[in-house]
């Protein structure tokens, strides 16, 4: 991305500042492409696990959901070793396990490998999920922090979509996800090493980029600091911003703990760090993820063939780009607040016309799920209206808000517990889905997420402040 996309206020100087503020925060992003890639790359291995460890819909289950107990782990721990050890850091532990799972779960001999594979990539997506945006916010100026926030968004879906249309290439070589590949080796194992090289790539990158400011006052690391900010605005803005930040931490600065959550004056939790709970956890109640894990699982049940339904995978996650840059030019323009209720509306109309069309299906001469034709177009059709929705509002705007709406002194403790609340009801709705799937149907599934996504609509209107071109000193 080049630099041009932001104000830069006109001189040379602040220029060449913006640019490297944009190049420091690409780099982060690809913890972003990461965390997606390796969320999204499980959707063309289902039938290879099932294959390959004999495993029933419950086992699958926990096979595909596994990775998210590790992301709630990683996300919550993450969010404390930032406060300590720094944002950088964090994100360099996250890039080697991000590697070391892309290797351990593509060769997994057993299942109790592959679940200890997918749960150290866990701990690194949990990990990449709340400190990326953080860290942009934290190095950004508020002008133009939301969009670079949001690019973490389109570096989610752009890693989505990679691993995409990766399983769908490397299915389509073999014949199918269980059939050999190269070396003898089944195309499935082939989707998780395609992980290899970003994952190298944006280990070696972080080595480039510079520890945040904040995060150095806060360890009292003055005179480093000033070096950081003076690189990212200059001689003259980074006096000012170094004194403005140590102004938001001087009545209190004492190392952040998680017992800082709590208002001493009612002995409750702050409604702030209530807010970005409810703001995480919605995220998941409407079930997007159950598109992106199951979604070949999902088009296969209604009748589309394994490469069918991995194709409109593809399709899915390129319509996903284009509504996350369409949220990169609408952001820091109109606010966090109107994304987020559209996006609400849009997903409550779209799921409800999904369940609609799935309540139409049934049981063809094979005895498999089957849509009319003019029904399966508009479930494919509303479905991915949803995807657009999601990916224009909640998919961005809850990560930049988590990453900006926080005070300096309990962002890490409150970005720990929103995360890990985020990735439990992650791992909630995507393990319940084969159940649900098997017990009550496909319709009456989606309508719980469509009153998810009426419920966060009400959630935005009353609860959500906006935060758009405030400092993060002024949160």
């Amino acid at each position: 991305m080049h630099s041009a996309t932001f104000d830069t206020g006109g001189s040379l100087e602040q220029a060449e500042n913006t640019r490297l503020i944009v190049q420091i925060s690409c780099v982060a992003t690809l913890g972003g492409f990461l965390f997606g890639f390796d969320s999204g790359v499980i959707n063309g291995t289902v039938d290879g696990l099932k294959q390959a460890f004999h495993s029933t819909a419950a086992g699958v289950g926990f096979e595909v959901a596994s990775m998210l107990l590790g992301c709630a782990i990683g996300a919550f721990f993450a969010g404390r070793a930032a406060d300590y050890q720094g944002r950088r850091t964090v994100l360099i532990a996250a890039a080697i396990l991000f590697l070391l799972s892309a290797l351990g779960a593509g060769a997994a001999p057993s299942v109790v490998f592959f679940v200890a594979a997918r749960l150290a990539g866990g701990f690194a997506v949990g990990a990449a999920s709340v400190i990326a945006p953080a860290y942009i916010a934290e190095v950004a100026p508020a002008r133009y922090r939301g969009r670079l926030a949001t690019m973490q968004q389109v570096a989610i879906i752009s890693g989505l979509f990679c691993a995409f249309l990766s399983n769908y290439l490397l299915a389509r070589a073999a014949g199918a996800s269980t059939e050999a590949l190269w070396l003898g080796l089944d195309a499935w194992r082939w989707m998780f090493w395609m992980q290899v090289l970003p994952s190298s790539l944006f280990l070696v990158s972080l080595t480039f980029i510079p520890e945040s400011p904040r995060f150095l006052v806060m360890r009292k690391c003055e005179a480093e600091a000033q070096a950081v900010l003076v690189r990212l605005y200059g001689e003259t803005t980074a006096r000012s911003k170094l004194a403005e930040i140590g102004g938001s931490l001087a009545q209190d600065r004492h190392r952040p703990k998680l017992s800082d959550l709590i208002d001493k004056s009612t002995h409750r939790m702050h409604p702030i760090v209530w807010v970005g709970i409810g703001l995480a956890v919605l995220q998941q109640l409407v079930g997007i993820n159950v598109v992106f894990y199951y979604g070949a699982v999902l088009w296969q049940a209604v009748g589309f063939s394994e490469s069918d339904a991995l194709l409109i995978n593809v399709v899915s996650g390129a319509l996903s780009i284009a509504a996350c840059l369409v949220t990169v030019g609408l952001v820091d323009r109109i606010g966090r607040k109107p994304l987020l209720w559209i996006g609400s509306l849009g997903m409550t109309v779209s799921l409800a016309l999904v369940v609609w069309a799935f309540a139409q299906a049934h049981i063809d001469a094979a005895g498999k799920l089957a849509l009319p034709p003019p029904i399966g177009t508009l479930a494919l059709v509303a479905a991915n209206v949803y995807v657009v929705f999601f990916n224009m509002s909640w998919g961005p705007v809850m990560w930049v808000m988590l990453g900006e709406m926080f005070p300096n002194q309990i962002r890490g403790s409150s970005l720990a517990v929103s995360g890990a609340a985020q990735w439990i009801a992650n791992f909630a709705i995507t393990i319940s889905f084969p159940l649900l799937l098997v017990g009550i149907g496909l319709a009456p599934t989606y309508g719980i997420y469509a009153v998810a996504a009426a419920l966060s609509t009400v959630f935005v209107l009353r609860y959500v402040r906006e935060t758009r071109g405030r400092e993060l000193e002024q949160m």
